[in-house]
């Protein structure tokens, strides 16, 4: 059953676990300035205060019309199980991925619940609680923040950015430099994907400009490479896929070489051999790439 509570006793502990989406609240805030709050907001009941869960953007509408007091329905009065009930209709309620990570991520490390308990509470496999706890564990407070502040595009960080997370090299923090040096620059979806290969794969001068917060210069000089390589002749576009190719295969042996399973006496005996001629053209190798940055970078 809900009820009417004043919106100013409400505790916003979890306003950062959900996402703020400005154009939607944009519209929703002129629905409710015509017909009211419509839906109950939703929490868990405390001796002290009653704890809002669902409905920050209704919240936020209503404090921005005026209206002091909105319908509520109490999840009951235990705070964990009161997450449950909210994650369990998840999908009736639109939470995102990133926002049940950080519930689940709460119910582990607040609350003490192992992946397991927390995958039979919310009929899921273990492995869907796994992989939110993993997501949201691989950002940095920083990431988490810009993302759920609706400064960076989720879909960016999660379709985009976390193939370089999984290459040899990037750490965390130059995941983190990106997200900072390009959130709230009001770039498109795409021209986020444009800067970031430039970021991760292109050279340091590249990066410095970004983090530095000159974006137009690197986009306008990604802007003027092809989406294909229509244009180009056949003997060019072998090229291309040829540099291609080598780029996949230097992060591919980066990432295996170190692997402590390379142990056989066998194959140690056969890398020997082919590192030593890959070794001999590294330096007419790396100076035939060189020459082609400088001659491509000034056509």
């Amino acid at each position: 059953m809900a009820r009417e509570v004043e919106l100013s006793t409400l505790d916003l502990r979890y306003e950062s676990y959900r996402m703020r989406q400005p154009a939607v609240e944009a519209r929703l805030l002129a629905s409710i300035a015509q017909r009211g709050i419509e839906e109950p907001l939703e929490g868990v009941d405390r001796q002290e205060a009653s704890i809002l869960l669902n409905g920050f953007k209704r919240y936020r509408c209503a404090r921005k019309l005026g209206i002091e007091t909105a319908p509520y329905a109490s999840l009951g009065e235990d705070e964990a199980a009161a997450i449950m009930s909210l994650l369990r209709t998840s999908n009736d309620k639109a939470l995102g991925i990133l926002e049940q990570a950080g519930f689940i991520d709460d119910l582990k490390n607040l609350h003490k619940m192992s992946a397991a308990e927390i995958a039979v509470e919310l009929s899921r496999s273990k492995s869907w609680v796994s992989m939110r706890l993993g997501l949201i564990g691989e950002m940095s407070a920083v990431v988490r923040r810009t993302l759920f502040a609706g400064a960076f595009p989720v879909y960016s960080y999660m379709y985009t950015l976390r193939q370089f997370m999984r290459m040899n090299g990037v750490k965390r923090s130059d995941v983190e430099a990106f997200v900072v040096a390009v959130s709230g620059k009001r770039l498109s979806v795409r021209e986020i994907e444009r800067l970031a290969h430039g970021y991760f794969r292109g050279p340091e001068s590249f990066r410095e400009e970004i983090r530095s917060g000159n974006i137009a210069l690197p986009l306008e000089r990604m802007r003027r490479v092809p989406e294909d390589s229509e244009g180009c002749n056949d003997f060019e576009r072998a090229l291309l896929r040829d540099l291609e190719i080598t780029q996949k295969y230097m992060q591919r042996v980066m990432g295996k070489a170190p692997d402590r399973r390379l142990s056989t006496r066998a194959f140690h005996a056969q890398a020997n051999l082919l590192t030593a001629g890959l070794l001999s053209r590294a330096r007419a190798f790396y100076q035939t790439l060189r020459d082609l940055h400088d001659r491509s970078g000034q056509a």
